[in-house]
């Protein structure tokens, strides 16, 4: 299958349950692309999406390499399918909160799904919003900004900022809550360890900021930092910023509001 063939069918595939029933020849199907799909997301949940191969998903469900492909043209194809997936799981959001609560979901919501699916992280997000439950997504947090006449282009750029700090900020903390194994330390105890060690080795006149703040840091957290409280705190700073670049652009621009704004 060549790489135009495949990336329609891929398409076809994201919205089998809009598009009309094919006739298959030959014995019908024990399985449907959805067993295959929530199969591949259990395993990637459990194991990362290096686990994640034709074989290994065939071997999950009993069936044989060559089987697969009757079902999804690739493992590629296969990762945009449970991207798309996980994503059904979204809740809707009340449009009659305030902004501030509204842009705050937005935010809130992509990084709770990347610690729920740690594999995303391992997923390019590039071209993926062409699914149903992708797109339905990004309807509904372009539907919190309907009210505040930004343009078309600027609204997108504050829903591609909240994703981008959310995912930076998903990927420390599943850092920092990886299960130490019993060969690893505690960030606890690793910082015990460390923390008087650097201080013996470090020359301190050439680090001055870094070591009184980084020393600040690591005794408040016994960690080499916080990234729930730095996720609240960046998130304030990133939504003070945009309320005050839609206030601006709402007085600069009085005729250009959204035609949906009430």
């Amino acid at each position: 299958m060549s790489a135009e063939d495949e990336a329609r069918a891929v398409v076809r595939l994201l919205w089998r349950a809009h598009v009309a029933d094919e006739t298959r020849r030959g014995p019908r199907q024990r399985l449907t692309v959805d067993d295959v799909v929530d199969a591949a997301v259990e395993m990637a949940d459990r194991d990362g999406l290096g686990s994640l191969s034709v074989r290994t998903v065939s071997a999950s469900l009993g069936m044989k390499p060559m089987s697969f492909y009757t079902y999804v043209p690739s493992k590629d194809a296969l990762v945009a399918l449970m991207v798309d997936a996980v994503a059904a799981q979204d809740e809707p959001f009340d449009r009659g909160k305030p902004l501030r609560a509204r842009l705050t979901w937005i935010a809130e919501s992509v990084r709770d799904e990347l610690i729920r699916h740690p594999w995303l992280l391992d997923a390019s997000s590039w071209r993926q919003v062409t699914g149903p439950h992708r797109l339905r997504r990004y309807e509904r947090q372009l539907e919190q900004l309907v009210d505040t006449g930004l343009s078309d282009l600027d609204s997108d750029r504050v829903i591609s900022t909240l994703n981008a700090f959310a995912v930076g900020n998903a990927r420390e903390t599943l850092d920092a809550q990886r299960t130490p194994t019993e060969s690893t330390l505690t960030d606890s105890q690793w910082w015990n360890i460390v923390g008087p060690a650097l201080s013996e080795v470090m020359p301190h006149h050439d680090f001055p900021l870094a070591g009184r703040v980084g020393a600040h840091v690591g005794e408040l957290f016994q960690a080499p930092g916080d990234p729930t409280g730095a996720f609240a705190f960046g998130l304030d700073r990133l939504l003070d910023g945009i309320e005050e670049f839609t206030d601006h652009w709402t007085h600069r621009n009085p005729s250009q509001r959204s035609p949906d704004r009430p």
